[in-house]
């Protein structure tokens, strides 16, 4: 007689190792990160519990939450016990937080330093394999007016149209400008064409009386601010 396996099962764990009731009986932060994402997919496999199989999976992207998130649904897919609705249910847990993160700078608004622009912009384009340009429109108070994506390019690079940005500016009433844009390569070094197109917006402003206060180049972790740096 072939002998039975033993369940994997959530329901079939004590009480102390279920991340549903450990959740609810010692609060979120006491989970670990392969554990919230187990109460996402619910279940393993036949040879793991979903607790070691979501370890295995963020074991493959060296236990980081943001790369993980760059997992495609394919590449979800690929673990054993992952089918598309439990890589959607995860893909779309995470792109939840990353938009929860982006809200939480927005409600901050007024933007006092450079460190302000990076906690605003990086959940937008940081984490992108393409590069865009966005322009952050404030007040008088440097408060937040609007942020808007101006263009999107390849890896190589995107096109700036200096009118639209002025347009923009004088409709929404900005009194400063702050540039954007990131680097996928993940350099931080301006380009010969990131300091002539700051230039070239910094001087359409001024004719305007519009400030252009700085202009960041952003990857997944760190900056670079024109304005820190005394080149603007």
């Amino acid at each position: 007689m072939t002998e039975k396996k033993p369940s994997f099962s959530i329901k079939n764990w004590s009480q102390d190792d279920q991340p549903r009731e450990k959740l609810l009986y010692k609060g979120r932060a006491a989970l670990s990160d392969a554990e919230l994402v187990a109460i996402l997919i619910g279940s393993g496999n036949r040879d793991e519990s979903a607790v070691a199989l979501c370890k295995r999976i963020l074991a493959t992207v060296d236990n980081n939450l943001s790369q993980l998130g760059k997992l495609s649904i394919k590449q979800l897919m690929d673990f054993k016990g992952i089918g598309e609705a439990k890589a959607i249910t995860i893909a779309a847990a995470l792109e939840l937080g990353r938009r929860r993160r982006g809200e939480e700078a927005l409600q901050k608004k007024k933007i006092t330093s450079s460190a302000d622009v990076f906690e605003l912009m990086q959940p937008i384009i940081g984490e992108l394999e393409h590069e865009e340009f966005w322009i952050v429109y404030l007040n008088n108070s440097n408060k937040v007016i609007q942020k808007n994506q101006l263009s999107k390019g390849g890896m190589t690079g995107t096109l700036v149209d200096v009118r639209l940005v002025m347009k923009n500016a004088l409709e929404v009433g900005a009194t400063g400008l702050i540039l954007a844009h990131n680097h996928p390569s993940g350099t931080l070094n301006p380009s010969v064409a990131d300091k002539e197109i700051t230039h070239k917006l910094k001087l359409a402003a001024q004719s305007l009386d519009i400030k252009v206060l700085d202009h960041l180049i952003v990857t997944e972790k760190a900056y670079f601010s024109f304005a820190d740096e005394g080149i603007l």
